[in-house]
């Protein structure tokens, strides 16, 4: 009898062991703590403990401020409004002011669902556990962008070196097609963003094309996508300004939801957003997307994660030459490169 009892002892202590050993975080990749990555897909996995998981009573939605989203109030209060229909739940909105407080909120849990620009959703992804499985389309796949800079059209600037010595507009620390992408493209160009010209934070997109047309910036680093419905909207006019650069194409922005979210209730989320349709005049704003379209993060963000990767190895050599003192040589190597 006791045989038999130490036999059942040590079966439920291997088992418990087995259990608690399947729920450790064997591997993280990029992503911070308490998120894992056990199934290498470079996105937080869903939590073991079946008390962490969350079917939202009221669903909580916003979208990246990367320009002032008030021409499209009417359009998310239809999005929200399906929404609601389609989960038979509350939706609330709830707009941001920055990317960092929209990556902060859905850490917190205050957020389930939300749309990061380009560069946000790597940070959003990494810091937030955000799951990225939507992005504006239509049947031919994805809407793609793209980062151009812009200057006035009465401007002697043609090219990126003239902006030596300059003023330069950027969105914020986070976006890739307003600032990261610059720091990882420009180099080839010859010239180094916050070395070679002043870097001034705008904030917005539109608030950088504002900032030129008026004269507050020499130039602006801004998402082409940005500029096209500004150009639409009739807010801005194409001949003020000349594009002196371009990048190659990349996915503008990703609809996410919290990695916490029950299966049963984002597996409902996802149809809900994927049977949504734009309506004619948000088509058009949209620039012809008419739908969201399921995106793979792993594979369509790998170039804006290239990108990120080489801005902040950019960066980083940056801080270390200044904080040695080398202000002006520590790119030696770099420029090196560059010839």
């Amino acid at each position: 009898m006791n045989r038999l009892r130490f036999i059942v002892t040590i079966i439920a202590i291997f088992f418990n062991m087995l259990v608690a050993f399947s729920a450790e975080c064997n591997h993280r990749g990029m992503l911070e703590e308490p998120y894992c990555d056990n199934d290498y897909d470079l996105i937080a996995d869903l939590p073991t403990d079946p008390e962490q998981m969350i079917t939202p009573q009221t669903l909580i939605v916003s979208f990246s401020p990367f320009e002032d989203l008030s021409p499209y109030s009417k359009y998310i209060t239809r999005f929200t409004d399906h929404l609601a229909n389609c989960l038979d739940s509350k939706v609330i909105y709830y707009q941001m002011q920055s990317n960092e407080a929209e990556i902060e909120a859905m850490r917190a849990g205050r957020l389930h669902v939300a749309g990061f620009s380009s560069g946000s959703t790597v940070a959003a992804v990494n810091r937030a556990g955000a799951v990225p499985f939507a992005a504006k389309g239509n049947q031919q796949g994805i809407a793609y962008s793209g980062l151009i800079v812009i200057a006035r059209s009465d401007s002697p600037y043609q090219k990126l070196t003239d902006l030596k010595g300059k003023r330069v507009a950027h969105t914020d620390a986070v976006s890739n097609s307003g600032h990261l992408g610059a720091l990882a493209l420009f180099p080839q160009e010859g010239i180094i963003p916050g070395v070679d010209y002043e870097v001034i934070f705008s904030g917005k997109h539109d608030l950088s094309i504002v900032g030129v047309k008026s004269g507050d910036y020499d130039a602006a680093v801004i998402s082409a996508e940005v500029y096209e419905r500004m150009i639409g909207q009739q807010r801005i006019k194409e001949g003020e300004f000349r594009i002196i650069y371009q990048s190659e194409p990349f996915p503008a922005a990703a609809i996410t939801y919290s990695h916490k979210l029950a299966p049963e209730f984002r597996e409902k989320l996802q149809q809900c957003i994927f049977d949504y349709r734009f309506s004619g005049s948000m088509q058009h704003e949209l620039l012809g997307a008419d739908r969201f379209v399921p995106i793979n993060y792993q594979k369509d963000w790998a170039y804006i994660r290239m990108l990120l990767e080489e801005a902040n190895q950019i960066r980083q050599e940056i801080f270390q030459n200044v904080a040695a003192g080398n202000k002006n040589g520590w790119g030696a190597r770099l420029y090196t490169w560059l010839r």
